[in-house]
């Protein structure tokens, strides 16, 4: 599946974004097994990271990945933060949005506003609306995996307005990635 979603392509862009700015504190949110936990821990190895994911099975599995990388692993859900107000200098998330139902998506996106200090940044790698027919056609099996509901905004392209109904106001897209399953979106806020 990886393969089929450039993973290491879209995963380094999104790293090299959120480390451009040198953040001390970064959140990964829906971290999963810990890839782009990790990625980020070897790109910005002094910042402090937390990744939170509900699945204690994905984590235990990135726990045991990460090596000894001084990543804090935190099993809690993306709309129900254990963090402060103004903790975080960045908020990554990578294929988590598309997973959500859409009143889960709005909460998990303002409590990752919540915890972003003022001037703080997210960035996001997530489908978005397909560039193509055959993006179209790609993106029908991430919509029959993941359901219609859970991926009707990105199929439409309202995934930045989203963003922005939680809260951000600079909302933009940083790059765009054919996949064999659909077109993918790097975006970032503040």
């Amino acid at each position: 599946m990886a393969a089929t979603m450039r993973e290491r392509t879209f995963r380094a862009a999104l790293v090299r974004e959120a480390v451009t700015a040198g953040p001390l504190t970064i959140l990964d949110v829906g971290c999963g097994t810990g890839s782009q936990s990790i990625a980020l821990a070897d790109a910005a190895p002094h910042a402090q990271i937390t990744a939170v994911d509900g699945d204690p099975d994905a984590l235990a599995r990135a726990r045991a990945r990460s090596a000894g990388r001084p990543i804090a692993w935190t099993d809690a859900l993306a709309q129900d933060l254990p963090l402060e107000d103004d903790a975080m200098d960045c908020v990554t998330a990578s294929l988590l949005l598309h997973h959500l139902s859409p009143s889960t998506r709005l909460l998990a996106l303002r409590e990752m506003r919540r915890v972003l200090r003022p001037g703080g940044r997210l960035h996001i790698a997530d489908w978005g609306r397909p560039q193509d027919p055959a993006m179209r056609l790609a993106f029908l099996a991430i919509r029959a995996l993941d359901g219609r509901q859970n991926t009707a905004d990105h199929a439409a392209g309202r995934i930045p307005q989203i963003i922005r109904d939680a809260g951000f106001t600079d909302v933009r897209t940083t790059g765009r990635l054919r996949t064999v399953l659909g077109t993918l979106e790097l975006l970032e806020a503040t």
